[in-house]
C-alpha cells in the first residue's frame, strides 16, 4: 500500500485531486507511469500548500468537477497524468 504517514491530510488531498481526473496515484505508481519519488513530490507540494481549507471545502462539492482548482499547486501535474500513456 502506497500512503504517506506522515502527511495524512495532504496525501489524502492530493490523492481527492487525482481521483476528480480518474487517476489512481497508487495504480500509475505499480504500472511505472508515475515514479514514487513524483509521487512524494505532489505529495510535499500539497503539504507546503497553504489552501488545505479551501482545498478540502472544493472536493467536498467538486462532484463531476474535471479539473483541480487553479489555486492547487499540483493542477499541471496532475491533469499530465490524464494523459494517454
Amino acid at each position: 500500500m502506497i500512503g504517506y504517514a506522515d502527511s495524512p491530510l495532504a496525501w489524502g488531498l492530493t490523492r481527492g485531486m487525482a481521483r476528480l481526473l480518474g487517476v489512481n496515484l497508487p495504480s500509475a505508481v505499480v504500472e511505472g507511469w508515475l515514479s514514487r519519488k513524483e509521487l512524494g513530490q505532489l505529495v510535499s507540494r500539497c503539504e507546503a500548500c497553504g489552501q488545505k481549507t479551501a482545498c478540502t471545502n472544493w472536493l467536498a462539492v467538486a462532484h463531476g468537477s474535471r479539473c483541480p482548482p487553479v489555486f492547487c499547486p499540483n493542477k499541471t501535474a496532475l491533469e499530465d497524468l490524464t494523459l494517454p500513456h
